[in-house]
């Protein structure tokens, strides 16, 4: 059994624990959560609690983890571009439309079920659903994502993740024209208080968001961007476009309800990731192409 222990920041005060650990455990199932709660496998500061428990700073969260089940999900012979892979870590260029892991009524098709034909292993922090998941993006979003093929490795890139030191940069277009050269959007999300998919820009039960973003090129009714993530909230750049009139291009959810191109989803692609390898300890950094489609509707609106 895996045992870890959490100790609650300031900015973190006040949420629920459910909510609370699933974003600290790599963005974990919250009803994963709630079971481990159930079984009163996670105690705070010593005792049992509840899902509602409110954390409070200094609390001391232990987690008893069960041992993980076989694997459940089934390897499928699906071609993806493996950018990079050692014994520890490997790059994947997930395309758009791929859903990155398994949920309920969607077992088939991931990226996660081509991971387990692919590679020889993945780590089990995540349970079964998402074996070697650390960070996730979006289905219609297209690019790199790190993947963990052991705990040590998982441990160590998810860490990374919640010290805000992995270099995420991705490349979006947005509606209108961006008159700054660069700017920062420091806006905290939260969940829709009405439509529970959606992220919202909210002071109510929400986490510190911070975007930074740099004109690339700008067209006549659309600019080209850089944005990188210095936090990693759940659609986040989606939402912080979208909150300073600048949605990104083709984004179902977030975007204009009229949209002048025909797209399966919002053109932002993860181009760039760089993190400390876990074992070696060395700075890596990989970067992908634009997707032809991406590249397709730069030509077009260049025109």
């Amino acid at each position: 059994m895996e045992f870890v222990e959490i100790i609650v920041d300031e900015e973190d005060d006040k949420e629920r624990i459910d909510s609370y650990l699933a974003q600290e455990l790599s963005e974990g199932s919250r009803s994963f959560i709630q079971k481990l709660i159930k079984d009163e496998l996670v105690k705070v500061n010593g005792k049992k609690i509840k899902p509602k428990y409110i954390v409070k700073e200094g609390d001391h969260i232990t987690i008893n983890f069960p041992e993980p089940k076989s694997l459940e999900i089934s390897p499928e012979n699906i071609p993806i571009d493996i950018v990079y892979e050692d014994e520890d870590v490997a790059v994947v260029n997930k395309p758009q439309g791929m859903v990155v892991h398994p949920a309920p009524g969607n077992y088939n098709g991931t990226l996660v079920n081509a991971l387990l034909y692919h590679l020889n292993s993945l780590s089990t922090i995540n349970g079964i659903i998402r074996p070697g998941i650390v960070h996730r993006i979006d289905k219609d979003t297209s690019g790199l994502l790190m993947i963990a093929k052991n705990d040590l490795a998982h441990s160590d890139l998810s860490l990374q993740l919640k010290e805000h030191t992995i270099n995420r940069r991705y490349q979006a277009l947005v509606e209108g024209v961006i008159k700054e050269e660069k700017g920062t959007i420091n806006a905290p999300i939260g969940r829709h208080n009405i439509e529970r998919k959606k992220m919202t820009v909210t002071d109510k039960n929400s986490k510190e968001a911070i975007t930074h973003f740099s004109v690339i090129e700008r067209f006549e009714k659309n600019t080209l961007i850089e944005a990188k993530l210095e936090t990693g909230r759940t659609h986040q750049i989606r939402v912080h476009m979208s909150f300073i009139n600048h949605p990104i291009v083709g984004d179902p959810v977030y975007g204009y309800k009229s949209q002048r191109f025909n797209l399966n989803g919002q053109l932002l692609h993860a181009k760039t990731i760089g993190f400390v390898h876990p074992r070696t300890k060395e700075y890596m950094e990989f970067t992908s192409e634009l997707p032809k489609y991406f590249i397709d509707i730069l030509n077009r609106i260049r025109k």
